[in-house]
């Protein structure tokens, strides 16, 4: 099948092309996002003006999408971390969808939302002081929602972040 020049690009998750250089910041990056430019310059070989203006071009392309703190929730009293399972009811979905995503993306317990395809339409990585705590999230948050069936809640014991996320190929 031919597609004309200026039929729209039907693969929208084609990741980027990267050079070595641009793979080799993006790890870098990953590992140390406070890395100064200098730094990132000197591990990569380059001049610094050619890493900040690399590091640029990664950032208005989308492949960085910005720089963000790891924070150790304990050390804010928030030492319970859970994810939840939440089901919506199937009617009013669209708008239901829409108006829980944007309820919970806010709170500030809520450390990640993930929407979903599958058994579960959205999963919620929390964070709370204890379990009384985590008991009244559930219940103000989400079993008094009527647009919620279900959850489910998994508590954490412990967990890795990888630097960079594993690759789908």
């Amino acid at each position: 099948m031919e597609t004309s020049p200026t039929a729209p690009e039907t693969n929208t998750l084609r990741a980027p092309a990267l050079d070595t250089t641009d793979a080799r910041i993006v790890q870098l990056l990953s590992a140390d996002g406070r890395m100064t430019n200098a730094e990132l310059a000197g591990h990569l070989g380059v001049a610094p003006s050619t890493a900040h203006a690399r590091l640029r071009a990664l950032v208005d392309r989308g492949v960085i999408s910005g720089f963000h703190a790891s924070v150790d929730e304990r050390m804010l009293g928030a030492g319970l971390q859970a994810v939840i399972g939440v089901t919506l009811r199937p009617s009013g979905r669209r708008e239901s969808i829409v108006e829980f995503a944007d309820r919970v993306r806010g709170l500030p317990q809520v450390i990640q939302l993930f929407f979903l395809g599958g058994d579960d339409d959205f999963l919620l990585h929390i964070a709370v002081a204890d379990s009384s705590e985590m008991r009244e999230f559930v219940l103000e948050h989400l079993s008094a929602q009527s647009s919620v069936a279900s959850t489910r809640t998994s508590i954490v014991f412990d967990y890795h972040r990888n630097s960079v996320a594993a690759s789908f190929t």
